[in-house]
């Protein structure tokens, strides 16, 4: 809601003040929608020139999230100044602001954030570091975990990390077309026999490198042969 009437917002300063405290003291009409991140009540007015917005989310901590837009004084310190004296209250008002030397960001709520851009990974990003270091996503690294992980990132992406490659490793093989992925993949590694439970973690540890290294390998095909790509 007060993004789309007040875009782009700058964050300016969390107060320690109720926002209905801020609404009574400054004669202003609170507003009530939704926003995505749940429940949101928002206040607009201006002050010395400047554009306010004084919102609470819902499930944030108590407080005032103070932002701002183009207009009025430069200075962010100069417009918190004119909103702490029309408040009547003091700099110890201010939970934290995007200002000055000794600003403690350690302990802002998660709305602090929202409409920040953020970078955005491409799957090709999140697959080099996957294959380069799985443990940081896995915790122990086995076959089994490889795969929970491979099929949560496929479900998440709508099919399309995991699109084609069954097929792909049952034209490798010969056969298996009925076969998932990890079945036909561990006929691939195993092609002696897949091993008796329990694997050793040695064995473990083979078999999900061995299952990333096919995945990759089916990646450079697609590289290669764009006519195959899904």
């Amino acid at each position: 809601m007060f993004q789309s009437a007040a875009w782009p917002l700058r964050s300016l300063a969390l107060l320690s003040v109720d926002l209905d405290a801020v609404a009574r003291r400054l004669k202003l009409t609170i507003e009530t929608s939704w926003d995505g991140h749940g429940s949101v009540r928002a206040a607009f007015f201006v002050l010395d020139g400047t554009d306010f917005v004084v919102t609470h989310h819902e499930g944030d901590p108590p407080g005032t999230h103070v932002w701002t837009r183009k207009g009025g004084p430069a200075d962010p310190a100069t417009r918190a100044g004119s909103l702490l004296a029309a408040l009547s209250v003091g700099p110890e008002a201010v939970s934290y602001s995007t200002w000055g030397a000794g600003t403690d960001l350690a302990h802002m709520p998660d709305a602090w954030w929202r409409g920040r851009s953020k970078p955005e990974w491409s799957r090709q990003d999140i697959w080099e570091a996957f294959k380069t270091r799985p443990g940081m996503y896995v915790g122990g690294v086995s076959f089994g975990a490889v795969v929970g992980f491979l099929n949560g990132y496929d479900t998440a992406s709508e099919g399309a990390l995991l699109d084609g490659f069954q097929e792909w490793l049952a034209t490798k093989l010969g056969y298996g077309w009925n076969l998932v992925y990890w079945a036909l993949a561990e006929k691939m590694i195993f092609p002696d026999g897949r091993p008796e439970e329990p694997w050793s973690p040695e064995t473990e540890k083979h078999a999900a490198t061995e299952l990333i290294r096919l995945l990759d390998e089916f990646f450079d095909h697609l590289a290669n042969d764009p006519k195959d790509r899904p």
